[in-house]
Protein backbone atom coordinates (compact mmCIF):
# COMPACT_ATOMS: atom_id res chain seq x y z
CA UNK A 1 0.00 0.00 0.00
CA UNK A 2 1.40 3.44 -0.94
CA UNK A 3 2.60 5.54 1.98
CA UNK A 4 3.17 9.31 2.36
CA UNK A 5 6.52 10.52 1.13
CA UNK A 6 8.79 12.51 3.42
CA UNK A 7 10.84 15.56 2.56
CA UNK A 8 14.23 13.79 2.67
CA UNK A 9 13.07 11.23 0.11
CA UNK A 10 11.75 13.94 -2.22
CA UNK A 11 14.95 15.97 -1.76
CA UNK A 12 17.10 12.95 -2.66
CA UNK A 13 14.92 12.19 -5.71
CA UNK A 14 15.22 15.80 -6.92
CA UNK A 15 19.00 15.80 -6.47
CA UNK A 16 19.38 12.59 -8.50
CA UNK A 17 17.17 13.99 -11.26
CA UNK A 18 19.25 17.16 -11.36
CA UNK A 19 22.70 15.55 -11.24
CA UNK A 20 22.13 12.19 -12.97
CA UNK A 21 23.90 10.00 -10.40
CA UNK A 22 23.54 9.06 -6.74
CA UNK A 23 27.17 10.02 -6.13
CA UNK A 24 26.69 13.55 -7.45
CA UNK A 25 23.38 13.84 -5.59
CA UNK A 26 25.14 12.84 -2.35
CA UNK A 27 27.74 15.56 -2.88
CA UNK A 28 25.01 18.10 -3.60
CA UNK A 29 23.17 17.26 -0.37
CA UNK A 30 26.33 16.78 1.71
CA UNK A 31 25.56 13.16 2.52
CA UNK A 32 26.70 9.70 1.39
CA UNK A 33 25.91 7.72 -1.74
CA UNK A 34 24.41 4.77 0.23
CA UNK A 35 22.11 7.23 2.00
CA UNK A 36 20.82 8.55 -1.32
CA UNK A 37 20.30 5.03 -2.67
CA UNK A 38 18.40 4.06 0.49
CA UNK A 39 16.14 7.12 0.27
CA UNK A 40 15.37 6.39 -3.40
CA UNK A 41 14.46 2.80 -2.56
CA UNK A 42 12.20 3.99 0.26
CA UNK A 43 10.53 6.49 -2.07
CA UNK A 44 9.86 3.88 -4.74
CA UNK A 45 8.42 1.53 -2.13
CA UNK A 46 6.30 4.23 -0.49
CA UNK A 47 4.94 5.59 -3.78
CA UNK A 48 4.37 2.26 -5.48
CA UNK A 49 6.05 3.67 -8.58
CA UNK A 50 9.08 2.53 -10.50
CA UNK A 51 11.15 5.69 -10.75
CA UNK A 52 14.49 4.43 -12.10
CA UNK A 53 16.02 1.51 -13.88
CA UNK A 54 19.70 0.77 -14.38
CA UNK A 55 21.29 0.59 -17.82
CA UNK A 56 24.99 -0.10 -18.15
CA UNK A 57 25.50 0.78 -14.51
CA UNK A 58 23.72 4.13 -14.71
CA UNK A 59 20.38 5.22 -13.32
CA UNK A 60 17.77 6.02 -15.92
CA UNK A 61 14.59 7.86 -14.88
CA UNK A 62 11.25 6.44 -15.98
CA UNK A 63 8.42 8.42 -17.57
CA UNK A 64 6.72 8.51 -14.14
CA UNK A 65 9.88 9.93 -12.59
CA UNK A 66 10.03 12.72 -15.16
CA UNK A 67 6.36 13.60 -14.57
CA UNK A 68 6.90 13.60 -10.80
CA UNK A 69 10.02 15.71 -11.14
CA UNK A 70 8.04 18.54 -12.80
CA UNK A 71 5.74 18.69 -9.76
CA UNK A 72 8.67 18.50 -7.35
CA UNK A 73 10.45 21.31 -9.17
CA UNK A 74 7.45 23.62 -8.88
CA UNK A 75 7.32 22.87 -5.16
CA UNK A 76 11.01 23.57 -4.61
CA UNK A 77 10.94 26.74 -6.71
CA UNK A 78 8.11 27.93 -4.47
CA UNK A 79 10.22 27.18 -1.41
CA UNK A 80 13.17 29.05 -2.92
CA UNK A 81 10.97 32.08 -3.54
CA UNK A 82 9.81 31.93 0.08
CA UNK A 83 13.43 31.79 1.26
CA UNK A 84 14.35 34.73 -0.99
CA UNK A 85 11.41 36.72 0.35
CA UNK A 86 12.41 35.94 3.93
CA UNK A 87 15.96 37.08 3.19
CA UNK A 88 14.65 40.32 1.65
CA UNK A 89 12.39 40.97 4.63
CA UNK A 90 15.24 40.24 7.02
CA UNK A 91 17.52 42.66 5.19
CA UNK A 92 15.12 45.50 4.37
CA UNK A 93 11.75 44.96 6.02
CA UNK A 94 8.89 44.99 3.53
CA UNK A 95 11.09 46.56 0.86
CA UNK A 96 8.66 49.50 0.81
CA UNK A 97 8.02 52.31 3.27
CA UNK A 98 4.84 54.37 2.94
CA UNK A 99 5.12 57.72 4.68
CA UNK A 100 2.58 60.47 5.16
CA UNK A 101 3.14 63.94 6.57
CA UNK A 102 1.81 67.46 6.48
CA UNK A 103 3.24 69.69 3.72
CA UNK A 104 5.28 71.82 6.17
CA UNK A 105 7.06 68.74 7.53
CA UNK A 106 7.46 67.36 4.03
CA UNK A 107 9.34 70.52 3.16
CA UNK A 108 11.34 70.89 6.37
CA UNK A 109 11.91 67.69 8.36
CA UNK A 110 11.30 64.79 6.01
CA UNK A 111 13.95 65.44 3.31
CA UNK A 112 16.85 65.11 5.75
CA UNK A 113 15.38 62.06 7.49
CA UNK A 114 14.46 60.28 4.24
CA UNK A 115 18.00 60.92 2.98
CA UNK A 116 19.51 59.46 6.17
CA UNK A 117 17.18 56.44 5.90
CA UNK A 118 18.13 55.69 2.30
CA UNK A 119 21.81 55.95 3.17
CA UNK A 120 21.21 52.97 5.45
CA UNK A 121 18.63 51.16 3.29
CA UNK A 122 19.27 52.07 -0.37
CA UNK A 123 17.13 49.21 -1.73
CA UNK A 124 13.91 50.24 0.02
CA UNK A 125 11.25 51.96 -2.05
CA UNK A 126 9.96 55.04 -0.20
CA UNK A 127 6.57 56.61 -0.90
CA UNK A 128 6.12 60.04 0.71
CA UNK A 129 2.75 61.78 0.53
CA UNK A 130 2.24 65.32 1.85
CA UNK A 131 -1.39 65.91 2.75
CA UNK A 132 -3.50 67.46 5.49
CA UNK A 133 -3.89 65.98 8.96
CA UNK A 134 -7.50 64.76 8.43
CA UNK A 135 -6.34 62.83 5.35
CA UNK A 136 -3.35 61.45 7.26
CA UNK A 137 -5.65 60.21 9.98
CA UNK A 138 -7.94 58.48 7.49
CA UNK A 139 -4.95 57.01 5.66
CA UNK A 140 -3.63 55.48 8.87
CA UNK A 141 -7.02 54.03 9.77
CA UNK A 142 -7.27 52.43 6.32
CA UNK A 143 -3.70 51.07 6.36
CA UNK A 144 -2.42 53.34 3.58
CA UNK A 145 0.64 54.53 5.53
CA UNK A 146 3.29 52.77 7.59
CA UNK A 147 3.60 55.93 9.70
CA UNK A 148 2.42 59.52 9.60
CA UNK A 149 3.84 62.77 10.96
CA UNK A 150 1.88 65.94 11.66
CA UNK A 151 2.03 69.28 13.44
CA UNK A 152 -1.61 68.86 14.39
CA UNK A 153 -3.11 66.34 16.79
CA UNK A 154 -4.38 63.16 15.08
CA UNK A 155 -7.26 62.57 17.46
CA UNK A 156 -8.99 59.21 17.11
CA UNK A 157 -9.68 56.47 19.68
CA UNK A 158 -7.83 53.89 17.56
CA UNK A 159 -4.69 55.99 17.08
CA UNK A 160 -1.94 56.19 19.67
CA UNK A 161 0.11 59.24 18.69
CA UNK A 162 3.51 60.05 20.17
CA UNK A 163 4.84 63.59 20.54
CA UNK A 164 8.33 63.77 19.02
CA UNK A 165 9.03 67.46 19.51
CA UNK A 166 7.55 70.54 21.13
CA UNK A 167 8.24 74.00 19.79
CA UNK A 168 6.55 77.36 19.41
CA UNK A 169 5.18 79.26 16.44
CA UNK A 170 7.32 82.11 15.15
CA UNK A 171 6.74 85.33 13.25
CA UNK A 172 8.30 85.68 9.80
CA UNK A 173 8.73 88.87 7.80
CA UNK A 174 10.94 90.60 5.25
CA UNK A 175 14.29 91.65 6.77
CA UNK A 176 13.39 95.30 5.97
CA UNK A 177 10.00 95.15 7.69
CA UNK A 178 9.55 97.80 10.45
CA UNK A 179 9.21 95.04 13.06
CA UNK A 180 12.22 93.07 11.88
CA UNK A 181 14.59 94.68 14.37
CA UNK A 182 12.66 93.28 17.34
CA UNK A 183 14.13 90.28 19.22
CA UNK A 184 10.60 89.04 19.80
CA UNK A 185 7.09 90.13 18.88
CA UNK A 186 4.16 90.33 21.25
CA UNK A 187 0.75 89.67 19.79
CA UNK A 188 -0.03 93.32 20.47
CA UNK A 189 2.61 94.23 17.87
CA UNK A 190 0.35 92.71 15.22
CA UNK A 191 -2.17 95.54 15.67
CA UNK A 192 -2.77 97.18 12.29
CA UNK A 193 -0.41 94.80 10.44
CA UNK A 194 -1.11 92.76 7.32
CA UNK A 195 -1.34 89.28 8.84
CA UNK A 196 -0.43 86.15 6.89
CA UNK A 197 -2.22 83.13 8.37
CA UNK A 198 -3.16 79.55 7.74
CA UNK A 199 -6.72 78.38 7.16
CA UNK A 200 -9.34 78.59 9.88
CA UNK A 201 -9.12 74.97 11.11
CA UNK A 202 -5.35 75.05 11.69
CA UNK A 203 -4.28 74.89 15.33
CA UNK A 204 -1.76 77.75 15.01
CA UNK A 205 -4.47 79.93 13.47
CA UNK A 206 -6.95 79.04 16.22
CA UNK A 207 -4.44 79.77 18.98
CA UNK A 208 -3.40 83.05 17.36
CA UNK A 209 -6.97 84.23 16.88
CA UNK A 210 -7.85 83.39 20.48
CA UNK A 211 -4.82 85.29 21.82
CA UNK A 212 -5.51 88.31 19.61
CA UNK A 213 -9.12 88.43 20.79
CA UNK A 214 -8.01 88.23 24.42
CA UNK A 215 -5.78 91.28 23.87
CA UNK A 216 -8.24 93.14 21.66
CA UNK A 217 -5.88 93.08 18.66
CA UNK A 218 -7.12 93.48 15.11
CA UNK A 219 -5.02 93.13 11.94
CA UNK A 220 -5.31 95.72 9.19
CA UNK A 221 -6.03 92.89 6.78
CA UNK A 222 -5.49 89.16 6.52
CA UNK A 223 -4.11 86.91 3.82
CA UNK A 224 -5.21 83.34 4.46
CA UNK A 225 -3.58 80.40 2.71
CA UNK A 226 -3.32 76.63 2.97
CA UNK A 227 0.45 76.20 3.24
CA UNK A 228 3.04 77.54 5.66
CA UNK A 229 5.51 77.69 2.76
CA UNK A 230 3.21 80.14 0.96
CA UNK A 231 3.13 82.33 4.06
CA UNK A 232 6.93 82.37 4.10
CA UNK A 233 7.13 83.31 0.43
CA UNK A 234 4.57 86.08 0.90
CA UNK A 235 6.53 87.37 3.89
CA UNK A 236 9.73 87.28 1.83
CA UNK A 237 7.99 89.57 -0.68
CA UNK A 238 7.24 92.04 2.11
CA UNK A 239 3.48 91.38 2.00
CA UNK A 240 3.06 91.22 5.77
CA UNK A 241 3.86 89.35 8.97
CA UNK A 242 3.29 85.60 8.99
CA UNK A 243 2.91 83.17 11.89
CA UNK A 244 4.13 79.65 11.13
CA UNK A 245 5.68 76.61 12.77
CA UNK A 246 9.43 76.85 13.42
CA UNK A 247 10.30 73.92 11.12
CA UNK A 248 9.18 75.50 7.87
CA UNK A 249 10.49 78.90 9.00
CA UNK A 250 13.97 77.36 9.22
CA UNK A 251 13.80 76.36 5.54
CA UNK A 252 13.24 79.97 4.47
CA UNK A 253 15.58 81.51 7.06
CA UNK A 254 17.98 83.02 4.45
CA UNK A 255 15.12 85.06 2.96
CA UNK A 256 13.31 86.06 6.14
CA UNK A 257 13.64 87.60 9.54
CA UNK A 258 12.30 85.09 12.07
CA UNK A 259 11.47 86.11 15.64
CA UNK A 260 9.65 84.41 18.54
CA UNK A 261 6.00 85.20 19.21
CA UNK A 262 4.69 86.05 22.68
CA UNK A 263 2.61 84.78 24.38
CA UNK A 264 3.89 81.45 23.16
CA UNK A 265 1.86 79.50 20.64
CA UNK A 266 2.83 75.82 21.17
CA UNK A 267 3.45 73.53 18.21
CA UNK A 268 3.90 69.77 18.54
CA UNK A 269 5.12 67.20 16.03
CA UNK A 270 3.21 63.95 16.50
CA UNK A 271 3.96 60.51 15.08
CA UNK A 272 1.37 57.77 14.64
CA UNK A 273 1.36 54.23 13.23
CA UNK A 274 -1.62 52.41 11.68
CA UNK A 275 -3.65 50.60 14.35
CA UNK A 276 -4.31 47.41 12.32
CA UNK A 277 -0.87 45.85 12.74
CA UNK A 278 2.44 46.18 14.53
CA UNK A 279 4.94 48.56 12.89
CA UNK A 280 7.27 47.01 10.32
CA UNK A 281 10.99 46.90 10.97
CA UNK A 282 11.46 49.64 8.36
CA UNK A 283 8.85 51.87 9.97
CA UNK A 284 10.50 51.46 13.36
CA UNK A 285 13.92 52.31 11.90
CA UNK A 286 12.52 55.41 10.24
CA UNK A 287 10.83 56.45 13.48
CA UNK A 288 14.17 56.08 15.28
CA UNK A 289 15.77 58.42 12.73
CA UNK A 290 12.97 60.93 13.29
CA UNK A 291 13.58 60.79 17.03
CA UNK A 292 17.30 61.34 16.47
CA UNK A 293 16.56 64.30 14.19
CA UNK A 294 14.40 66.03 16.79
CA UNK A 295 16.82 65.18 19.58
CA UNK A 296 19.49 67.02 17.57
CA UNK A 297 17.15 70.01 17.24
CA UNK A 298 16.64 70.08 21.00
CA UNK A 299 20.38 69.87 21.53
CA UNK A 300 21.02 72.74 19.15
CA UNK A 301 18.34 74.86 20.85
CA UNK A 302 19.69 74.04 24.33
Amino acid sequence: MPRPLNFRQIEAFRAVMQTGTTTAAAAMLHTTQPSISRLLAQMQSASGLKLFDIQKGRLRPTHEARELFQTVQRHFLGLERIEQNVATLRQSGTGELRLGCTPALGLSVMPAVVHAFLQQHPDVHVSLQTIGTPQLREGLLHGQFDLALSTMAMRHPQLDATTLHRGNAVCVMHPAHPLAARKALHVCDLQGQVLLTLHADDEIYLQLQDTMQQHGIAAASTVETTYSATICMLAAQGTGVGVVNPYVAAVFAPQLRTVPLQPRCPVEVVLAFPPQSAPSAMAERFAALLQAHFAALRGAAG
